[in-house]
């Protein structure tokens, strides 16, 4: 993301009241939008398992997937058996896929691919979101539930429970893309709001959620390497993602020595990336990034961000999940199917 656009965001200056005629242009389309699905001219799919989704509303990165990582591994502790539906942002490949293991980046999208990797869920992926839903119950008619990373403004999809997810920036200005931030007018109706930093506005009920750097990196082979190894050790550290700084600044709290740094832009594929001048410093990056890397770089070490969630959250969510399981199939559960 352009990083003058993502400090105009942040308050109300001269760039993003230049762009303020365009987001009213945008506000009213998603007014439209939403409107004909209100009308019925416009009609979500239900599919016949509760569907969950986490998502934000706004552009870049706030920690969906971490989320849905987390809420899958309790939904699989609580005996469900969950799977996971995403677009596959980044992808090169088009239609629905199953996502695999031993599947590409290039092919489902790195976040996809390092969900069904943790977590072990089946996970598809498509362009309609509904697509990839009735294509992974076809494959698994086990499965009780859906988890939808990403797709809160996917409002083709029906779903029964929304959470959204927002990073310490907020809801920055206010203001609609491209004047600011938001994919969509906030507040809105949501079944929950997770958050770290400040509690968002509104009247969702809000849970905050903390991160940090696991305590160990990962090699491709899947061996742990204690973080404290490293230290005195030079490593070119390599992040692409939607905050490449917070990760850089977690490696250096724990004493790690970064000679060099690269920020580079979010889901970036890695086609032909080569790595810069080097005196010997080992490779260091993300989970997400890792699974694009190690075909080509086997040798880089990746450092998982762990997420802690407020345990009320959890408690709240299977309270929920337990409303859902008495309502008739079929029926939409209030406003958070709109």
């Amino acid at each position: 993301m352009n990083e003058r656009l993502r400090r105009a965001w942040t308050h109300r200056g001269a760039l993003a009241r230049l762009l303020w005629p365009l987001s009213r242009l945008y506000g009213a389309a998603l007014t439209l939008r939403g409107w004909a699905y209100r009308r019925g001219w416009m009609r979500p799919v239900r599919l016949p398992v509760p569907v969950l989704v986490v998502g934000n509303v706004v552009a870049g990165g706030a920690g969906k997937t971490p989320v849905t990582m987390a809420v899958v591994r309790h939904l699989q502790g609580a005996g469900w058996r969950p799977g996971v539906v995403s677009r596959g942002y980044g992808r090169v490949s088009r239609g629905c896929r199953a996502v695999t293991a031993s599947s590409s980046a290039s092919e489902v999208g790195d976040e996809p691919l390092l969900i069904a990797r943790r977590t072990g869920a089946p996970v598809f992926v498509a362009e309609a979101r509904s697509e990839a839903g009735r294509a992974l119950l076809a494959a698994h008619p086990g499965c009780d539930i859906l988890v939808c990373d990403d797709g809160l403004q996917h409002l083709r999809l029906a779903r029964d429970l929304e959470i959204c997810v927002f990073s310490e920036l907020g809801v920055g200005n206010g203001w609609l893309l491209p004047a600011g931030p938001l994919r969509e007018p906030w507040p809105r109706a949501v079944g929950a709001a997770l958050y770290r930093g400040t509690a968002p506005a509104g009247t969702a009920v809000a849970f905050e959620v903390t991160r940090a750097l696991a305590p160990h990196a990962i090699d491709a082979a899947g061996a742990h390497l204690p973080l404290g190894s490293l230290r005195g050790q030079p490593l070119h550290a390599l992040a692409a993602i939607a905050e490449p700084e917070a990760f850089f600044a977690m490696l250096r709290a724990q004493d790690l020595t970064l000679a060099s740094a690269q920020a580079l832009p979010d889901h970036y594929d890695f086609d032909g990336w080569k790595r810069p001048n080097h005196n010997g410093e080992m490779l260091i990056c993300t989970e997400k990034d890792a699974v694009k890397l190690w075909p080509t770089h086997p040798d880089a070490l990746a450092v998982p961000l762990q997420l802690s969630v407020a345990p009320a959250f959890f408690a709240w969510l299977d309270a929920r999940l337990a409303a859902l399981s008495s309502t008739p199939a079929g029926v939409a559960h209030g406003s958070e199917t709109a």
